[in-house]
């Protein structure tokens, strides 16, 4: 079973329309996906409500969860409250900030704001955060992201590490932009391992983690009606 909740389409720096990354994981062997192209003021509506009808698609003939969600990306740190409850309310499912990678030019101050935010679901690629921000995570109850991708994936080791001392929850994404990013289970172990997961650690970041955000999930659209 696959988990990967961080991945892009044409909707913004991707290659695939959104049902055809849908289909491919499928084919991949995906039990979930979300779909969460960069986005800002300018393009919220759009990413979100082409996300939701191509979803609805998918689930309609193929055997997947989908989730339909942003990644808000490169916004100034105060901004990001009020855009993720704007995505929330156009429907987006997942709420993904754009953390502070070591290999793109934040804000300083986005990883703060995001974990602050009641709005957000997962923090991507924090870059090498401290105990007190992870700390923050924890108790926030937003994810903390190991990522696949080569540059972000040099802060993951940080990440692991804060995020063990301070109880923080871990997801594995792929942070997919091409066909060939789409995780394997033997790939998502690697890259869960390479951060310095221990077996025990790797089965919560590629299963039982995603089950609870998967839950979460639930539980917020039966609360708002579907």
């Amino acid at each position: 079973m696959i988990f990967d909740f961080h991945t892009h389409t044409i909707l913004s720096d991707g290659v695939l329309l959104p049902i055809e990354l849908i289909r491919r994981a499928v084919h991949q062997g995906y039990a979930a996906l979300g779909v969460t192209d960069h986005a800002s003021r300018g393009n919220l509506a759009s990413v979100i409500g082409a996300a939701l009808a191509d979803a609805r698609l998918a689930e309609e003939h193929w055997d997947i969860r989908v989730i339909p969600g942003v990644e808000l990306t490169h916004l100034p740190p105060a901004a990001i409250p009020e855009l993720a409850r704007e995505a929330r309310q156009l429907g987006a499912q997942i709420v993904v900030v754009h953390g502070e990678t070591p290999v793109e030019p934040v804000p300083p101050g986005t990883n703060l704001a995001a974990l602050r935010c009641p709005e957000v679901d997962l923090l991507a690629h924090p870059g090498p955060i401290d105990v007190e921000l992870a700390g923050l995570a924890a108790r926030s109850g937003i994810f903390l992201e190991i990522s696949a991708r080569v540059g972000h994936s040099l802060g993951n080791g940080a990440v692991a590490a804060a995020a063990r001392e301070a109880g923080a929850l871990l997801l594995v994404n792929s942070d997919t932009h091409r066909p060939e990013d789409l995780l394997t289970e033997e790939f998502a172990r690697r890259v869960a391992a390479g951060a310095g997961l221990s077996e025990a650690e790797c089965e919560t970041a590629l299963l039982a983690n995603p089950k609870l955000l998967l839950s979460r999930l639930d539980r917020r659209r039966a609360g708002r009606g579907g």
